[in-house]
């Protein structure tokens, strides 16, 4: 069964750093485009890090910066690095899986969700 399981959330103070993880099994990712998303309840899931097959990155406005993504293959398993975090990063961060080529802004184009990982930041 193919499994993505993020790990790394809590509760921190404005200004401090989390680095969450994404162990993935199941499938070889080769070729796809992993993204984090982030969600708070009554808004749209939001796109806030991709990571390429190529290596290239992409990163909204609201979070670059502060966030970094990248993956280490020998572990399978896909990061991100949050600094400076703000209360407006609040939300349950998601890891995604999704085969290049097509959009990586809609949540329609990934084949593969984690369960997800609570991010709280305080003050």
């Amino acid at each position: 069964q193919v499994q993505l399981v993020e790990s790394g959330g809590g509760l921190v103070q404005a200004g401090a750093s989390l680095r969450l993880s994404c162990a993935t099994s199941g499938r070889d990712f080769s070729g796809y485009y992993m993204s984090w998303f982030r969600q708070t309840p009554g808004k749209e899931r939001e796109i806030v890090a991709c990571l390429f097959w190529s290596n290239s990155t992409y990163y909204p406005v609201s979070v670059k910066g502060r966030f970094t993504i990248s993956r280490d293959n020998t572990k399978n398993t896909v990061y991100l690095q949050m600094n400076s975090l703000k209360p407006e990063d609040t939300a349950v961060y998601y890891c995604a899986a999704g085969r290049s080529g097509r959009s990586i802004l809609s949540v329609n184009n990934y084949d593969y969700w984690g369960q997800g990982t609570q991010v709280t930041v305080s003050s």
